[in-house]
């Protein structure tokens, strides 16, 4: 099973080689954001990929894109959009929107 990182929290967890990271954070309660409910229509669970890029996620797809240039002020060129990033292997993450906002 394939390991994911959160940052800043440095919390390793094992994934199901498939699941997003959001759903990732979701089983774990990590707290990544997601206040579109996980549809890529917003940047809340943005994040930063610190290793693993290339082959540990799967590829990014058009509206994730989109996505990130429209309403992500703080892209780079390891950003993903947790709802839209499929684990496929070890990957290591920065969640930009920490600590999550008290609802």
């Amino acid at each position: 099973m394939p390991k994911v990182t959160f940052m800043p929290l440095n919390k390793t967890v094992e994934a199901e080689k498939g699941m997003s990271l959001l759903e990732v954070s979701e089983e774990f309660d990590i707290g990544l954001e997601h206040a579109c409910g996980g549809v890529c229509a917003c940047s809340t669970c943005h994040c930063i990929v610190l290793d693993g890029t290339d082959d540990n996620l799967s590829e990014q797809e058009d509206d994730e894109i989109d996505t990130l240039d429209k309403l992500c002020s703080t892209q780079t060129l390891h950003s993903r959009l947790g709802c839209q990033s499929r684990v496929m292997g070890d990957v290591t993450v920065r969640i930009e929107n920490w600590p999550p906002r008290e609802l």
